[in-house]
């Protein structure tokens, strides 16, 4: 039995381990969450034709507002201002994608965890 000593005290050091690194996971899923709430509440802008379409997008991806310039409405052509309105909303929604990640890399230090966000 003295030949296996050694292999209890190190059993109880890596539940130690196990369990600190439990504890920091759940602080940084914590932080996370505190984070991505935070971001969720903020929102960013973008444009399209030239600001003829702007839109502000939260954090969830939510078209907050959208502003339409009169000169982008032309009756003759409504393909093109529902492009703007496209191109302006896709990259309101890239912009928020882009804040949320950032937020997050702050939190897990630019380590990328699958499903987290």
């Amino acid at each position: 039995m003295g030949k296996y000593k050694g292999f209890a005290g190190a059993g109880m050091n890596q539940n130690k381990n196990v369990s600190n690194v439990i504890k920091q996971a759940q602080k940084m899923q914590e932080e996370m969450e505190k984070v991505q709430s935070e971001l969720e509440g903020k929102t960013v802008e973008a444009s399209a034709g030239g600001g003829a379409v702007n839109v502000v997008v939260s954090g969830k991806k939510e078209l907050v507002s959208i502003d339409i310039k009169p000169e982008a409405v032309d009756p003759e052509d409504v393909e093109t201002l529902q492009d703007l309105i496209m191109v302006a909303v896709n990259e309101g929604i890239k912009k928020a994608d882009e804040m949320m990640t950032e937020g997050m890399e702050q939190v897990t230090g630019g380590i990328n965890i699958p499903g987290l966000f």
